[in-house]
């Protein structure tokens, strides 16, 4: 079953998600197209070879650029190895970079993208969860610097996202269940219905690659995005969807609709503050979900302690997460964590801002909260309960 998730944007595009929609990229890039790059790291290698060929079949000159595997392709010594093989390649603003790979490769072949030229057209071929429930959907691109996680990026939007599930079948268990952590996400912030088809489904049926659960927990996680996304194109604040005011969808539009609360773009950044720090912290050998599962955690904990949400709706944090053998707990100091989150692109002066949930599925940002009750939410992370 083939599922299109469309994200409204300045120019509309389609999210396509089945078995097999790799197939596609050719219609999808269209007769026009005469030379592309496909951005890839090592282990899709081999993928990228046959859409080369597939590619070359309707006469598209395809030159492959072949990135370090995860974070280490997002500095600026990589992107100009990008620019310079368009550049002798002769891109022009009529050709198209694919990003085919996970989240950080995507990230970075879009700011590729936005930056070649102002601007060319681009395309996502996501190969692992995580790819294709965040990064490869919403027209974030980016690199990271010394500084921290995606401070230097720009927003451009794709022209079509494939999610072939077909690609998820040789991902190791720990990217997977990394990249549901994002899934989960989704769940807490805006689809409720994403936490019960975890609980109820069991872990091994999520956790397998072949499982129709696994193809709609997906779905759904692309769909929260896709309305977020469209509420808000450059997080400024939505007007619509989750974290913005009231939806814009029809009864039977997949993606919605869900609580309005008012901060747009935003809901989709809960538990990353800390989350990103932890990454920085650990150098980036951390897996992205990881990191951000041990942030919602954290951000929940918070929560209770502003009374915002119950111990009910923390300890439910723990077990959804749990359930998918995702870390709740982190052993390292707190104030290195601190200084990290002051750089945090939510941060508005010194005053430090967290995502946090009101209730299920109703967000909020909390501002300067005590660094007390900061040191004490983090320190609840190496308790199983309060």
């Amino acid at each position: 079953m083939t599922t299109r998730v469309r994200v409204s944007a300045a120019a509309p595009y389609d999210v396509v998600v089945g078995h097999g929609v790799s197939a596609g990229l050719g219609e999808l890039l269209g007769e026009q197209v005469r030379r592309a790059a496909i951005v890839h790291p090592p282990s899709m290698r081999e993928q990228a070879v046959r859409l080369r060929a597939d590619l070359a079949a309707g006469q598209v000159d395809v030159h492959l650029i072949e990135v370090p595997d995860g974070e280490q392709a997002k500095v600026s010594d990589v992107l100009q190895f990008c620019w310079r093989v368009l550049g002798d390649a002769g891109f022009t603003r009529s050709d198209v970079v694919v990003g085919l790979g996970g989240g950080a490769t995507t990230d970075l072949a879009g700011f590729v993208a936005a930056t070649w030229l102002r601007g060319v057209r681009f395309v996502n071929l996501p190969t692992t969860v995580l790819g294709m429930v965040d990064a490869a959907v919403g027209g974030k691109t980016g690199i990271n610097t010394v500084a921290g996680k995606n401070l230097v990026g720009a927003f451009h939007e794709p022209v079509g996202v494939l999610c072939d599930l077909d690609l998820l079948a040789t991902l190791p268990g720990a990217e997977l269940r990394s990249g549901l952590a994002e899934v989960v996400k989704c769940g807490f912030i805006a689809d409720p219905t994403i936490l019960e088809l975890v609980e109820n489904a069991g872990a091994a049926s999520v956790l397998d690659p072949a499982s129709p659960i696994l193809a709609e927990l997906v779905t759904k996680g692309i769909a929260v995005k896709a309305a977020t996304v469209a509420a808000d194109l450059h997080e400024t604040g939505g007007l619509g969807g989750p974290g913005g005011g009231a939806g814009p969808w029809a009864a039977d539009d997949p993606a919605g609709p869900w609580a309005a609360n008012g901060i747009g773009r935003e809901a989709l950044n809960y538990g990353h503050t800390l989350g990103h720090a932890i990454e920085r912290e650990e150098q980036f050998t951390i897996r992205h979900g990881e990191a951000i599962s041990v942030g919602m955690v954290f951000v929940a904990e918070l929560a209770s302690r502003y009374d915002l949400i119950d111990d009910e709706l923390v300890e439910r944090h723990r077990a959804v997460l749990s359930s998918l053998a995702l870390p709740t707990t982190w052993a390292g100091a707190f104030s290195p964590l601190l200084a990290a989150m002051r750089l945090d692109k939510k941060t508005r002066g010194d005053e430090l801002r967290f995502v946090v949930l009101e209730e299920l599925a109703r967000t909020r940002i909390l501002a300067g909260p005590e660094e007390s009750v900061l040191r004490e939410s983090f320190a609840a992370l190496t308790r199983s309960s309060r």
